[in-house]
């Protein structure tokens, strides 16, 4: 499943593709929608956003399209007359100005009033975003030690949408390590230092896999990885998909293992002792 990085991405170009624009023509595959393709047409796009791995199409009007892409949606960017050759099932079209956005696999698709917002049961829960907001690492520490989250293992909670948006498995396996944290700690077992790391990590490595197309891995790590012969899918990472290469920083083995029935990657020396 794409995480915030490629979300925020994703919202960036449809942003650019249709934002100021005034649809011309809007379809709907979903019965519930298809009523409402009219009253858009003569809409300014007003701007795309995200909330973790949610997407919101704002409109002049105070409606909001809300889409979640889940394991299997894709959004495709193209000439009106041009759409892409696809087995993919179309779920929604746009077009403004003979360029359209089109959403294709996706089933979590609903349109809202701004005002509503609040309500959709999947964003009331999400923690802030950190890609579309202005989150601190201040704020980061202080939702670490809520009630709700500190006495959680790192492994489980940094999964958790409702303690910041947007983070998911290959970001989780690189924010634990460069903190140099095991997986089974908990917020509220670790030392102002390494509060204070961690918090800084989860803003910072979400924030370089954005801006870097979900590399976040060191310069200086990629050159080794790449003299090496490794594959982009694993140079990018410097412990993400690199189980049995040795750790950029120690040397030691990377280990993969399942924490909270999703992948984890680590060093076992420089995060502690070994989960088995």
């Amino acid at each position: 499943m794409p995480e915030g990085p490629e979300i925020r991405r994703a919202a960036d170009r449809i942003e650019k593709q249709l934002a100021g624009k005034t649809l011309e023509d809007v379809w709907f595959a979903f019965p519930e929608l298809a009523p409402h393709a009219a009253s858009l047409i003569g809409v300014n796009v007003q701007a795309v956003d995200t909330r973790g791995k949610a997407m919101l199409i704002r409109f002049a009007d105070q409606r909001v399209l809300y889409s979640h892409n889940q394991l299997y949606g894709v959004w495709k960017l193209h000439a009106e007359d041009r759409p892409p050759s696809t087995q993919r099932s179309l779920r929604v079209r746009l077009t403004a100005e003979g360029r359209s956005a089109s959403l294709y696999s996706a089933s979590d698709v609903s349109l809202w009033h701004e005002e509503h917002l609040h309500q959709h049961p999947f964003l009331s829960r999400l923690g802030p975003d950190l890609l579309s907001e202005q989150v601190t690492p201040a704020q980061v520490r202080q939702r670490l030690l809520l009630p709700a989250f500190r006495r959680r293992s790192l492994g489980a909670l940094l999964l958790d949408q409702g303690l910041v948006a947007g983070l998911g498995n290959y970001l989780r396996s690189e924010i634990l390590f460069f903190a140099q944290l095991h997986p089974r700690q908990r917020p509220a077992e670790l030392s102002d230092t390494q509060l204070a790391l961690l918090a800084e990590l989860i803003i910072e490595v979400t924030r370089q896999a954005y801006l870097q197309a979900g590399v976040t891995n060191l310069p200086e790590w990629i050159s080794q990885a790449v003299a090496s012969g490794e594959p982009r899918r694993q140079w990018r990472f410097a412990v993400f998909e690199r189980a049995g290469l040795s750790c950029h920083r120690c040397g030691d083995v990377i280990e993969r293992t399942m924490v909270g029935s999703r992948r984890l990657y680590r060093c076992p020396n420089c995060q502690g002792v070994s989960l088995s």
